[in-house]
Order: structure tokens, then sequence, then C-alpha cells
């Protein structure tokens, strides 16, 4: 019996993070999952690529 589950990937998740967020951005990140047909954590993980390339503009 095979341990791993899900698709393989060039990328693991290994890391979890916990953030507190008001109610108004839980429905921002809500929405924009919805809206992007993904989940919230690509919805996050979008967001920190494109803040981290504007700083290093």
């Amino acid at each position: 019996m095979n341990a791993k589950r899900g698709r393989p990937t060039e990328s693991p998740k290994t890391t979890m993070v916990r953030v507190r967020m008001d109610e108004e951005t839980v429905k921002m990140m809500d929405e924009c999952a919805e809206k992007m047909n993904t989940t919230r954590s690509d919805v996050i993980r979008t967001g920190i690529t494109k803040v981290y390339a504007e700083i290093k503009k």
C-alpha cells in the first residue's frame, strides 16, 4: 500500500502557515478563489508571488 496520496508534484507543499484574517478579507479571498476556479491556498500563493515580484522591481 502506497503511503502517498494525490498527484505527484515538482513542488511539494510541506510547510503550513496559519493566518488571522478579518471577515472582509476572507470574503475577498473566497470570491477570488471562486472567480479563478481555484483554492484559497492558491489565491494566497498567487498574492505572495505578485507582491514579491513587485518589491523586486
